[in-house]
């Protein structure tokens, strides 16, 4: 990342400028590397005129707290001035620049996140990050309770990088202070939860790290309907993706819908939610059950389905049924209306009783008869075969 030519630019133009947070993380974890920050003790005025000089444009992304964005290539750098808390609420911090690296480090939540490193690839860590990481262990910088109260989002963010880097189990300490700041947790606005709900449950594995939100009352505090936690285990057993709506449908084994208000799930997530919840053919069943289901339910909702039901254990193959509902074409019944319209019988409730009769009788048959069949059965039904 750090020898792409737009990076580079930023790079030259900021010469005290380094990489900060999650791209020393996963740099130094040989992870795939997503966005790129970058810290300077250079202020945001003086940043964003050296970068214009430079013919960078610059984007006044969070100037109260002292991010511009650069945009250089294909890839957007924010670029955040050191900064010291002056005060914070739980929620928000009022912030004040300095040019203390190790003072900006501080601030940060875990040690695996307050490393900075520079272009040449020289890390600098004042708290035992790296150690850390090699260790598999997520630990507060600093006081887990101070951190804590600093930012209540901090308890659900522990449980996110527990999820994807943690391999030891946390200090009782730190477990501690996430048990006594549960009450906090109702502060936080939903979509800030549910954000980090999805990313805990898009870990390749989140079942350990689920298991200790239990543990530390944090999961009945922001989702006490997932009383299904095996079955959580049971599709990451299966081998199933790492979908966080699936896994969110498989922690919630009943209505979900006070449960997607609550936590403002978009209504294409609501939906999928609610959908992954109902009857799909069971593995042994023929292809004619496979194009009755289809027709009356999604493809991706019956996946879902067979997924779940394989993670709570229930017999037979689900892969292969997984495999012939995917290859299935979906059946599609081609009346409409219009055709008992023109059989004679006018607009009103008879057109769609005759149209339900037929088919009921199409998918009795196995969603295999084509239009003229079809207008057939609706002349007898009409009486006018």
């Amino acid at each position: 990342m750090f020898a792409e030519p737009g990076v580079a630019r930023v790079f030259a133009a900021l010469p005290r400028a380094r990489a900060v947070g999650g791209v020393v993380r996963d740099t130094l974890a040989a992870l795939p590397l997503a966005d790129l920050d970058l810290a300077t003790p250079d202020r945001p005025e003086a940043v964003t005129a050296t970068l214009s000089a430079a013919g960078i444009r610059v984007i006044p992304t969070g100037l109260d707290h002292g991010t511009v964005t650069a945009l250089a290539g294909d890839r957007p750098i924010e670029i955040t001035t050191l900064r010291r808390d002056v005060a914070t609420d739980g929620r928000h911090a009022t912030v004040a620049f300095t040019e203390d690296w190790r003072e900006d480090a501080a601030r940060r939540d875990f040690t695996i996140n307050a490393m900075s490193m520079e272009p040449d690839g020289t890390v600098h860590d004042w708290f035992g990050g790296r150690e850390d990481l090699a260790a598999g262990r997520v630990r507060f910088v600093g006081d887990p309770a101070r951190r804590l109260a600093e930012d209540h989002l901090r308890a659900l963010r522990f449980f996110r990088f527990q999820a994807r880097y943690g391999r030891s189990t946390p200090d009782a300490a730190t477990l501690a202070a996430i048990a006594e700041a549960v009450p906090l947790l109702g502060r936080l606005s939903a979509e800030r939860v549910w954000s980090e709900l999805k990313r805990i449950l898009a870990a390749a594995d989140p079942v350990a790290a689920v298991e200790l939100m239990a543990r530390t009352g944090v999961l009945a505090a922001v989702l006490p309907e997932a009383t299904d936690r095996s079955a959580l285990a049971g599709l990451v057993r299966a081998g199933a993706p790492a979908d966080p709506l699936l896994r969110l449908a498989a922690l919630v084994p009943g209505e979900t819908g006070a449960l997607a208000a609550r936590l403002k799930l978009s209504g294409a997530e609501a939906a999928r939610l609610a959908a992954a919840h109902g009857p799909v053919p069971a593995p042994e069943e023929d292809e004619a059950a496979l194009r009755r289901a289809l027709a009356d339910t999604p493809a991706a909702a019956l996946l879902d389905r067979a997924w779940l039901a394989e993670a709570r254990g229930a017999p037979g193959d689900w892969a292969s049924l997984r495999a012939r509902l995917a290859a299935c074409p979906v059946p599609s019944f081609l009346l409409s209306g219009g055709d008992v319209v023109a059989l004679g019988v006018p607009p009103g409730p008879a057109v769609g009783e005759a149209l339900a009769r037929v088919r009921a009788w199409w998918l009795a048959g196995g969603c295999v008869a084509d239009r003229s069949a079809c207008l057939a059965r609706l002349a007898e039904v009409l009486g006018r075969g």
